[in-house]
């Protein structure tokens, strides 16, 4: 699935993982060494992460049913915790992501199943 900011007119995920039961959902990125640009997981239903025992650093987007941006968590560092109470699901992309494509609070993604 390829995840696409239309606000920005940017692709933010050209592969991205599905983490939709709850052992997914515990494991997350923590059997993962890094993350490559273009790779990503989203989280559904979630609302708050942590980074105990994760081996490097994430850009976060909190994400409404609509996939509107309702919150952001840049360089999120190891053993964190972060939460949006408006949020329905979670996009975890390597640590940068976000400044490099511009991505604010607010802007609206489309998911492509590819």
């Amino acid at each position: 699935m390829r995840i696409q900011n239309t606000t920005k007119g940017v692709v933010l995920v050209d592969s991205v993982d599905v983490a939709d039961t709850n052992a997914k959902r515990r494991t997350g990125l923590l059997k993962h060494t890094s993350l490559l640009p273009g790779q990503g997981l989203l989280i559904v239903p979630c609302e708050g992460i942590h980074t105990w025992g994760m081996k490097f650093d994430i850009d976060v987007l909190f994400l409404s049913k609509k996939l509107k941006i309702v919150g952001i968590r840049k360089n999120m560092g190891r053993r964190r915790i972060a939460f949006c109470w408006w949020a329905h699901s979670v996009l975890e992309l390597p640590a940068g992501m976000l400044d490099t494509t511009g991505t604010q609070k607010g802007d609206q993604l489309r998911f492509d199943k590819s």
